[in-house]
């Protein structure tokens, strides 16, 4: 299958960095957010991010423009009927994502492929909601999403070859590095990385040794780019002890079970960069 037209469900920074890298791709690019307010923020998203290649060199102004005008945004699930991939972006509830797709199937033309960028929630419980889940993978994208090159793809035990190869079609063909994974929570790159940043958290809590010194550790003597705590804050606190809890239920291992202080930070509301203060404190925007 030809994949031309492809829909975005969510417009926030995951799904509005899909949005962009579809568009850079060369396809026609539906994005829907819930709001016309939550849908200016993230097509805002992408155009300041465009500028920003702009302005570093990376990407010509003209094109930029031609990029811009292959994005249209909706906030109604009817402007995606005649997509040929639609990639669901929206928030890590398995609740949320099952009741969208089960409206969507209804909308989307039944030849198209759906995919869930889903980091800890198992492609089999989203897919099963629909009336195709032969037509259902998982397309795991990372943040920055402009900038990271890999994309898992995920086949479930349903999955179709045609649904898998074309998945892997489209993600080489807006420049990414598919990988393929099993359907296990966590997939390949959040089963090691998750376990690594609370075993981190863990060694703090026993006196192992400071927050600076563990990251400058990792840093320095693995060759990391930062360290599990600069790391922790980047990417959330709140959000790396959702995914944990959910891969715990899952696994029922203590590798996956999040520490106390974890905890305990995300309920003081210590956040991460994005609260101000996470393990390190940070200048407010």
């Amino acid at each position: 299958m030809k994949i031309k037209k492809v829909g975005v469900l969510g417009c926030g920074l995951m799904g509005s960095g899909i949005a962009e890298v579809a568009a850079r791709g060369g396809y026609e690019t539906v994005v829907r957010e819930v709001t016309e307010e939550l849908l200016d923020k993230g097509q805002a998203r992408i155009r300041k991010s465009l500028d920003r290649a702009v302005k570093r060199g990376r990407l010509e102004a003209e094109e930029s423009a031609r990029i811009q005008g292959r994005i249209s945004g909706a906030v109604d699930l009817a402007d995606l009927a005649d997509c040929d991939l639609v990639i669901e972006a929206i928030i890590e509830n398995i609740d949320e994502k099952r009741k969208t797709f089960t409206t969507l199937d209804d909308t989307v033309k039944p030849s198209a492929i759906f995919a869930s960028n889903t980091s800890s929630l198992t492609i089999t419980q989203i897919a099963m909601s629909t009336r195709r889940p032969d037509r259902f993978v998982g397309l795991h994208f990372f943040n920055p999403v402009p900038a990271m090159k890999l994309v898992e793809v995920v086949r479930t035990l349903i999955s179709s070859d045609e649904a898998v190869a074309s998945a892997n079609q489209f993600v080489r063909g807006i420049g990414k590095e598919p990988v393929a994974c099993r359907d296990n929570s966590g997939f390949i790159v959040n089963r090691l990385l998750v376990p690594y940043l609370l075993d981190a958290v863990r060694a703090l809590e026993e006196g192992v040794g400071s927050v600076e010194d563990i990251d400058k550790a990792m840093r320095l003597g693995c060759g990391y780019p930062m360290g599990p705590f600069t790391l922790l804050d980047f990417v959330g606190l709140d959000t790396t002890y959702y995914i944990a809890n959910i891969m715990f239920d899952e696994y029922r291992e203590k590798r996956f079970a999040p520490p106390p202080l974890l905890k305990q930070m995300v309920q003081a509301g210590r956040l991460g960069k994005k609260s101000g203060h996470g393990f390190y404190p940070y200048e407010p925007k």
